[in-house]
């Protein structure tokens, strides 16, 4: 059986091609064949002939695994790797990499939406589509106090960007449960604090930065925050109690709750209101990001059907196991 390459449907979306992307599909297809896929989820009907895959958010099950004899590396595009099933990759020999080349993009995006929240733009806009061109309160980033909940990379290049812009005298509080924040946060001239709930407390603007699928912003948190701030969540939607926010905004506890998550399935409940906006799972994706995560995971791909350890491996412990070190440094091109 001739040996496949699967990519992502992202890479058939038009919006984004570009000669890099070509390029690169065509030099993996010198390999062997390429082909699109849109599964939902792999199972172990699914895993003949593959061995290596650029994924999405499919969800890989353990039958899939099982049956992979021939699978070297499931490359993420992008960093999220909940369904990728990590454990079970280890276990029977499969190298997990992701692709940490977005950051720039999500820091830009919560900027943006910190930017926009503290200037109502949301709020002006629908006041004056609907004939009332009133002129309303709105707030400057500096001087104020902005909140970012999860210090990793992203964490740290919002920091970066925010802390210009809020000023001598603004204030840039972090919570993470690193052991080295501390330190950490006095290297981008920032505060860390002791527990979430002091740093809704005191913050102007409160910005998400951690992985997961636990929620962990509910009415409580909530219920911390001043009337006039903002909650915004450029990480996952399922961070945040969603009937929890809709009732706080509904009682004037926080202004305004972005989410970078469509206003469907467990974010359906938010569809219409003005002072929660919803957007498509976009903050990482700019043309520039596209190319880095395309460019990035051409490469881990390349890597490994080369026998070559590809970077950003996210289960290092798989190149301890007996299918992988077979296939490493062996620099044997695949098989028809």
């Amino acid at each position: 059986m001739k040996k496949k390459i699967l990519v992502a449907s992202i890479f058939e979306n038009k919006e984004f091609e570009s000669p890099e992307r070509a390029q690169g599909l065509a030099a993996l297809a010198e390999f062997t064949e390429v082909r699109s896929y849109d599964n939902k989820k792999f199972t172990g009907r699914d895993a003949p002939g593959i061995i290596a895959i650029i994924a999405n958010s499919a969800l890989f099950e353990r039958s899939f695994y099982e049956a992979a004899k021939d699978l070297r590396i499931i490359a993420r595009w992008g960093v999220g790797y909940d369904k990728v099933n990590v454990d079970i990759a280890t276990e029977l020999g499969v190298i997990i990499t992701v692709a940490p080349v977005h950051m720039d993009a999500v820091a830009e995006y919560a900027i943006a939406q910190w930017m926009a929240t503290l200037k109502r733009l949301y709020t002006l806009n629908n006041l004056s589509h609907k004939g009332d061109f009133s002129i309303i309160r709105t707030y400057e980033a500096q001087n104020s106090t902005l909140g970012l909940y999860g210090f990793g990379r992203i964490g740290q290049e919002t920091a970066a960007r925010a802390k210009p812009l809020l000023g001598p005298n603004g204030r840039l509080l972090v919570y993470d449960f690193r052991p080295d924040i501390a330190d950490l946060a006095h290297e981008f001239g920032a505060e860390a604090v002791s527990s979430p709930i002091e740093l809704f407390q005191n913050c102007d603007t409160v910005s998400l930065h951690v992985s997961g699928d636990d929620t962990i912003v509910g009415y409580k948190e909530l219920c911390a925050m001043q009337p006039h701030a903002s909650l915004i969540n450029p990480s996952r939607g399922n961070l945040v109690d969603d009937r929890a926010v809709r009732q706080a905004i509904e009682e004037d506890r926080l202004y305004y709750y972005v989410v970078d998550d469509p206003a469907n399935g467990p974010r359906a409940i938010h569809t219409g209101h003005p002072r929660i906006i919803c957007t498509n799972h976009n903050a990482g994706i700019s043309i520039e990001s596209v190319i880095r995560l395309d460019l990035q995971t051409f490469r881990q791909v390349t890597d490994a059907v080369h026998g070559e350890k590809p970077q950003h491996i996210l289960n290092p412990d798989v190149l301890k196991h007996p299918k992988v070190q077979g296939f490493l440094n062996q620099h044997k091109a695949i098989e028809g």
